[in-house]
């Protein structure tokens, strides 16, 4: 017996009124139908009010799909387990970026293409020079990506396919080298040159932790974790930051501009700033034997005490990228013969209370990639003031794809949300004399 064909359209009355509007019905390849209300506003008179967009597709995409019920993450229809786990960080990016994983011929074009670009301008050197020691190295970053624009003028056309693919290559090879030195900056050490023998990692890693003064060897387990965490960070659908970089975007912003708005938007600690809170919660929390009364705070629901690195917005069941990073976790601690940190045995004591705890297993507040991500890091030797600009060095990635993708949307037009206007109505003007 045939099924009921799906609905094309959904039609709106307006109570009271003899108005009606239909709206067709758009189906993407995956998820759910969505209504296009494009006409709505000429057809009844009306706008849609959704703070926070929780329900508004704002655009098409064919990157990255998301089922938060399901726990599901693709990128161009492969699940993040397999990415993760079989692939590299190059390649998910050139996977991001063009469409499709690379065959080997176009892996050594594209890592070549990337790795020829790692190096900064010199003058940059001097731009680190006006910030202050101790500043944020997200501050830095902010400052640092949106001056690339300074220096490379031969590629700001968006509309030139060349130049969009040229910024490409700057942004995901810059960006890591940008963060190392915001890094080495704040504590004093020199800058170190990117190596262009080394992997995308391996360099990430070599900038953050050698000196001239003698050689640096990067720990191949390491390398592989710091990979993996990248890839788990490339992109995440129309999230915060991303969602400013389109709307940058869409105003005609060169790409160096609108990146350095994603890294903006990342900073707030309710997005890429979420692992750094989870180290300074475990800060906080201070010894196992805290742990039972800190769970019972955050169950009263007259404190102010929150669980940070637990539960998703979008992931309702479970963080597919979590289940990775608790085994990457593992290798690592077990790499390093980390067996006495105080702070780490407080998260595994956390973690098992929490994932056996009926309070938080019925709202669904399962470690979520942001608390094993600040275990990793933190047991790697990498302080807490990297996190978000590690996480923004890994979703550059994502934010330059998304980008690209919509500079070549013929539909793509400048962002312009509405309102609900809740102010004073119209009133006439006051002289000072006669004010209450």
């Amino acid at each position: 017996m045939d099924s009921e064909a799906p609905p094309k359209s959904v039609t709106l009355t307006l109570d009271g009124t003899n108005k009606s509007i239909t709206l067709p019905l758009i189906q993407g390849t995956m998820g759910p139908p969505v209504a296009d209300i494009r006409k709505l506003y000429a057809g009844l008179d009306i706008f849609t009010f959704d703070p926070g967009y929780g329900g508004t597709a704002a655009c098409e995409s064919k990157i990255t799909y998301i089922d938060g019920d399901a726990g599901v993450l693709l990128h161009r229809g492969y699940p993040i387990e397999q990415l993760a786990m079989q692939s590299t960080f190059l390649e998910v990016a050139h996977l991001l970026l063009n469409g499709e994983l690379p065959n080997a011929a176009q892996k050594v074009e594209f890592d070549d293409g990337v790795m020829r670009h790692t190096m900064l301008h010199e003058q940059i050197r001097s731009i680190y020079q006006g910030f202050r020691r101790d500043a944020h190295p997200m501050a830095v970053m902010c400052g640092v990506v949106g001056a690339l624009s300074a220096f490379y003028h031969d590629s700001l056309d968006i509309n030139n396919p060349e130049h969009r693919r040229i910024s490409a290559f700057r942004l995901i090879a810059k960006v890591p080298t940008i963060a190392a030195w915001a890094y080495k900056y704040t504590i004093g050490q020199p800058f170190m040159y990117p190596r262009n023998d080394l992997g995308y990692a391996e360099n990430f890693l070599y900038m953050m932790n050698a000196v001239p003064a003698e050689p640096y060897h990067v720990n191949p387990v390491l390398a592989r974790a710091m990979d993996r965490i990248m890839i788990l960070h490339a992109d995440h659908e129309q999230n915060a930051s991303t969602a400013t970089v389109r709307l940058s975007g869409s105003t005609g912003a060169n790409p160096f501009a609108c990146i350095a708005a994603g890294i903006a938007s990342l900073w707030g600690p309710a997005h890429g700033g979420a692992n750094e809170a989870v180290l300074k919660m475990l800060a906080e929390i201070g010894t196992v034997e805290n742990v039972k009364p800190f769970l019972d705070q955050v169950k009263d629901k007259d404190s102010h005490s929150r669980l940070m690195g637990f539960g998703h917005r979008v992931y309702k069941n479970f963080d597919p990228r979590a289940k990775i990073l608790q085994a990457t976790c593992h290798e690592v601690l077990a790499e390093l013969g980390i067996k006495n940190d105080p702070m780490l045995e407080l998260a595994v004591e956390l973690e098992k209370i929490a994932l056996h705890d009926e309070y938080f297993i019925k709202r669904k507040l399962y470690p979520n990639v942001d608390f094993y991500s600040g275990i990793i890091l933190k047991a790697m030797g990498i302080p807490t003031s990297m996190f978000t600009a590690l996480f923004a060095v890994s979703r550059t990635v994502g934010w330059i794809s998304q980008w690209k993708e919509m500079m070549e949307d013929p539909s793509q037009r400048i962002g312009r949300p509405r309102q609900i206007y809740t102010g004073a109505t119209t009133r006439d003007y006051v002289g000072i004399d006669a004010r209450g």
